[in-house]
């Protein structure tokens, strides 16, 4: 099991690309099955989680091949189930029901895993297939769906914490190719959401209103192949630039969209980080003391979940008490046991972390509990006096293309320990 061995008290210096977005690319490569036509995919990062979906798409008789940041996939011939240990081992899997039932009207897909970050249960696609027509079973680890035909519908798609954003993506790609006109309310309004509707609109499907609370599609007969580039990962743009106002560095943001980046730039720039939009991403940098803030995660365009555990731990750098409050997933707050091990001051009171400041981190060895709790501890060790190994990095890899490279070209000491 590898390990990231950090030597902390570097400031990051020079310049990062950012990688495509891992949750645009895996509903993305999900909808390459709606049609029997080859589809190019580029910027697409080499993650476990990419990998996996394309073992998922060759089980289903897809042809796949992945070179450098470019998949290629045709789905000439696919069957209704896929192998059930691939896909029970990633939340992103869930995202081939739409497209499996829109194409063959008979889908059989296993309960999807993934992070421990809290519910995240799939009622939600499982209401928008039942709209359109679909009668489903849940029976033995499956979701077994089958549809005479689709027929278009307007259903509402907000949970308890907001839109979902796969169950908008499942809902969107089932409706291409269904008779009529679907009207989805409460529609998740992030920016893989708009990728996903681009790359179907490439494909010839009708959609509008992508990026907007009401999204409507006019269904179709077919749909053909399509070559699209997957949007920069705003999730990795976030981590890079607090991990810079962290170590007091100086980071320029290739690729990254300032536009996708709103809450987190504003947060950063009230606390005192300097931040400066250029043409082709943003450069991130600090000097000065840290002010607190209160943070409270929602759905897009508010503060994204998935930046949450890495402003925690700059807010222990931060000159008083901050209050950081998770309104999407309950158990999201993992990381701070580990942090706690590093000498962090915070405390868990219900949905909130209240974080006392300035801390002064050191070194320990601390274990990863999901992907974006990895990456909070790895800017811990960045900013901690001495050694911090962080074990069980997996998870990073679902997430993060070459972290560990990526740091070191900025200056840090890190090393993966491949035990």
């Amino acid at each position: 099991m590898h390990s990231f061995l950090i030597k902390g008290g570097v400031p990051l210096q020079g310049e990062v690309e950012i990688s495509g977005a891992k949750n645009a690319v895996l509903p993305i490569l999900a909808a390459t099955l709606l049609t029997r036509e080859k589809c190019v995919i580029r910027g697409v990062p080499n993650l476990s989680d990419v990998v996996f979906m394309g073992r998922i798409l060759t089980s289903l008789g897809a042809k796949v091949r992945f070179r450098g940041d470019v998949m290629t996939v045709e789905a000439d011939r696919v069957k209704g189930h896929g192998d059930y240990e691939l896909v029970r081992k990633m939340r992103g899997s869930i995202c081939i029901l739409g497209p499996l039932l829109a194409r063959l009207r008979e889908a059989e897909v296993s309960f999807p895993g993934g992070c421990v970050i809290g519910s995240r249960p799939i009622d939600l696609h499982l209401k928008a297939m039942r709209a359109l027509g679909a009668r489903l079973m849940v029976e033995e680890g499956y979701v077994r769906a089958k549809a005479r035909r689709l027929v278009g519908t307007e259903m509402f798609l907000g949970g308890k914490a907001g839109p979902t954003v796969l169950g908008t993506a499942n809902a969107m790609m089932a409706a291409t190719l269904a008779e009529g006109v679907t009207v989805i309310e409460s529609a998740a309004c992030e920016p893989e959401v708009t990728d996903l509707a681009d790359f179907l609109t490439a494909m010839g499907a009708r959609i509008q209103g992508a990026g907007g609370p009401t999204i409507t599609i006019t269904g179709v007969k077919e749909l053909h192949g399509a070559e699209h580039e997957v949007i920069p990962d705003r999730i990795e743009a976030a981590t890079f630039a607090i991990a810079a106002a962290a170590t007091r560095g100086h980071v320029t943001l290739r690729n990254a969209r300032p536009t996708h980046l709103s809450a987190v730039l504003d947060k950063l720039e009230a606390i005192g980080v300097n931040v400066q939009r250029n043409a082709d991403g943003l450069t991130v940098s600090r000097s000065g003391a840290l002010a607190t803030t209160d943070v409270t995660t929602q759905p897009h365009p508010g503060y994204p979940t998935d930046a949450q555990a890495q402003m925690t731990v700059l807010m222990t750098q931060a000159e008083g008490v901050s209050i950081v409050t998770e309104r999407i997933f309950e158990s999201r707050f993992m990381h701070v046991s580990e942090l706690l091990r590093l000498g962090a001051d915070i405390t868990i009171e219900g949905p909130t972390a209240v974080v006392k400041g300035k801390t002064r981190l050191s070194g320990a060895p601390i274990m990863a509990s999901d992907l974006r709790a990895s990456a909070a501890l790895v800017i811990a060790g960045l900013i901690a006096r001495g050694e911090t190994l962080v074990k069980r990095i997996y998870h990073l890899d679902r997430g993060y293309e070459r972290l560990d490279h990526k740091l070191r070209k900025l200056g840090a000491h890190v090393q993966r320990l491949r035990k």
